[in-house]
C-alpha cells in the first residue's frame, strides 16, 4: 500500500481514537459529577439498571481479543469453537442460580469475603490473590493484542514506540475510571458494545457486498464453506472434541464471570438479586449468536481473500486487521473498525482496572477501617499504581509474541483460576473447614502439579491437554482441601 494511503488511514484511526475517548470522558463527567466516593466506585451505589449492565457485559466479555482473534480461529480449527460458547451459557446458568443468590445474601462488595467467612483469613487472600494474577494478565492480554494492531497501522508510520503506545493507552483509561469506577463503567460499557456490535454487523455487510452476496446466500456460503465444521466427536485427543470443549466452557464461564470480581462486580451493582439474575440470562442468551456472527465473518474474509489477491497473514489474529485498517474495505470500514476494536479494549480494560482496584483495596488493605477522606486517598493511589502495573504485563505480553492471544487467555485462565475454582466448589458443595493456615501452599501447588502432568503425559503419550486443564486444577485444589480438613467439620 502506498505511504500515502497509510498515512491517510493513520489520520482517520487518530482522529476517530480522539472523538471516541472524548464521549467517553462526557459520559464520565456525567456520571461522576454527584458520586465520587468508595460505594459509587466499588458498587455504583446500588442503582444501576439490569439491562444496562446485562448490556454492557457483552462487550465487555467480547473484549478486543474476540474482535480481532475469533475470526482468525477458523482457518486452524473451523467453528468448532461455538462448542465452548455453547458450554459458556450452562455456565451462566450456574451462577444465575448458585453463585448470585449467595453473594447478595451476604451483600458483598468482594465476592472473596465469601472465602474469608467460610474458612480463614489466608484463604481469603488467597482467593483475592489468585483473582489478581488472573485478572491483571487476562486483561493485560485483551489490551496488548489492540495495542499491537494500532502500533502496527498507526503508531509505527510516525516512529512512536510501542511502549509508548501501550502507556498512552492505559492513560486514557486510567483517565475516565479513576473518579467513579464501576458506576461509570456500567455506562460507558454499554456505549462501547453498542459501538463494537454495529461495526461487526457493517463490516459484515461490507464483505458480503465485496464477494458479490446478499444475506441469505451468504448464510449458505458460510455453512458449505470448508470452515464450517462446528462439532468434533471422532478424535479423543483434540483439543476440538466436544465434550472437552463444552464442558470446558461452562466451568470456563462459572470462573471466568462467576469467580471474577470484575464481571460479579458489575453484576452487584444492580438494585437487587432478581435483576441480577436476568441480566445473567440475557447476557448468557446474547453470547452465542455474536460469536457465531465472529466466526461466519472470518470465512467470508478467507473467501474475500483470493479475490483481493492478498496473501493471508501468518497469525489468525492478523486477519480481520489486514482486511480492515489497510483500507480494503473503504474507509467507512476503517472509521467503524478503529471504533470496534477501541472500544472492545475499553470496555474490557477498564471494568479490570476496576474490579483490580476494589480487590486490592477491599481484600488486601481492608480498606474499610479508614474513614471516607483517607480511603479514597489510598483508592486513587492503589488505582494509579495498578495502572502502571498493566502497562508492565503489556510489555511482558509483546516479548512473549504469542501466535494466538485468545487461546493464550484461556491457557492462562486454566492454571490462575483453577484454584479459585476449587476453593469455592469446596466451600459450597460440603460442610468441612480445611486448616486455613495450609489453604494457599495447595492452591499454589494445584497449578504446578498440572503444568509437570501435561508436560510429562505429552513426552510420555502425546497428549497435550487443552481447557479441560482447568478442570484438573479445580479438582486437586479440591482433593487437596479435602485431604486438609479430615478430622476438622465445620
Amino acid at each position: 500500500m502506498p505511504a500515502k494511503s497509510r498515512n491517510m488511514n493513520g489520520t482517520y484511526i487518530l482522529l476517530t481514537i480522539v472523538a471516541y475517548f472524548s464521549l467517553l470522558l462526557l459520559i464520565a463527567w456525567m456520571t461522576g459529577a454527584r458520586h465520587s466516593d468508595n460505594d459509587a466506585f466499588f458498587r455504583g451505589n446500588r442503582r444501576s439498571p439490569w439491562y444496562v449492565v446485562s448490556f454492557g457485559m457483552i462487550g465487555a466479555s467480547l473484549s478486543g481479543v474476540t474482535f480481532v482473534s475469533v475470526p482468525g480461529m477458523v482457518r486452524g480449527i473451523d467453528m468448532t469453537y461455538m462448542q465452548t460458547c455453547m458450554g459458556f451459557f450452562f455456565g451462566y446458568v450456574v451462577i444465575a442460580h448458585v453463585l448470585l443468590p449467595l453473594y447478595y445474601r451476604l451483600n458483598l462488595t468482594s465476592i472473596y469475603t465469601y472465602l474469608g467467612g467460610r474458612f480463614g483469613p489466608r484463604s481469603y487472600r488467597t482467593g483475592a490473590s489468585f483473582f489478581l494474577l488472573s485478572k491483571m494478565l487476562g486483561a493485560a492480554a485483551r489490551l496488548y493484542l489492540v495495542c499491537l494492531v494500532l502500533q502496527r497501522y498507526v503508531f509505527d508510520a510516525y516512529g512512536i514506540p510501542f511502549a509508548l503506545t501501550a502507556v498512552g493507552t492505559v492513560f486514557l483509561i486510567w483517565l475516565y475510571t479513576c473518579r467513579s469506577g464501576i458506576r461509570t463503567i456500567v455506562w460507558t460499557d454499554s456505549l462501547q458494545t453498542f459501538c463494537l456490535l454495529a461495526t461487526l454487523v457493517l463490516i459484515l455487510y461490507k464483505v458480503i457486498l465485496l464477494l458479490g452476496l446478499d444475506v441469505r446466500s451468504a448464510f449458505d456460503a458460510v455453512c458449505q464453506s470448508e470452515y464450517s465444521r462446528i462439532f468434533e466427536f471422532g478424535d479423543w485427543q483434540s483439543k476440538q472434541h466436544f465434550l472437552k470443549q463444552f464442558l470446558s466452557g461452562i466451568f470456563i464461564t462459572i470462573v471466568m464471570t462467576g469467580l471474577d470480581q470484575d464481571m460479579m462486580q458489575k453484576n452487584l451493582s444492580c438494585r437487587n438479586l432478581k435483576e441480577a439474575q436476568r441480566n445473567m440470562y440475557c447476557y448468557g442468551i446474547s453470547f452465542v449468536p455474536v460469536n457465531f456472527l465472529f466466526l461466519s465473518l472470518g470465512i467470508l474474509l478467507l473467501a474475500a481473500a483470493p479475490r483481493l489477491g492478498l496473501e493471508l497473514p501468518a497469525k489468525g489474529d492478523e486477519l480481520l486487521p489486514l482486511f480492515a485498517a489497510n483500507g480494503y474495505l473503504g474507509p467507512a470500514v476503517l472509521v467503524l473498525f478503529t471504533i470496534g476494536i477501541i472500544a472492545a479494549a475499553f470496555s474490557s480494560a477498564d471494568s479490570a482496572l476496576a474490579a483490580l482496584t476494589t480487590s486490592f483495596c477491599v481484600d488486601i488493605i481492608g480498606i474499610g477501617k479508614y474513614d471516607e477522606p483517607h480511603a479514597r486517598r489510598i483508592r486513587r493511589q492503589v488505582h494509579l499504581l495498578l495502572s502502571a502495573v498493566f502497562v508492565g504485563c503489556i510489555l511482558l505480553f509483546e516479548w512473549a509474541d504469542s501466535p494466538s492471544v485468545i487461546d493464550t487467555i484461556y491457557v492462562l485462565a486454566s492454571y490462575t483460576y483453577g484454584p479459585l475454582l476449587g476453593l469455592y466448589g469446596f466451600g459450597l458443595f460440603t460442610r468441612q473447614r480445611p486448616r486455613d493456615r495450609f489453604v494457599p501452599y495447595v492452591a499454589i501447588a494445584s497449578p504446578v502439579i498440572c503444568y509437570l502432568t501435561d508436560r510429562l503425559v505429552c513426552l510420555l503419550y502425546g497428549y497435550q491437554f487443552g481447557y479441560e486443564m482447568l478442570m484438573l486444577n479445580g479438582l486437586l485444589t479440591f482433593g487437596g482441601l479435602s485431604l486438609l480438613a479430615a478430622r476438622q467439620k465445620a
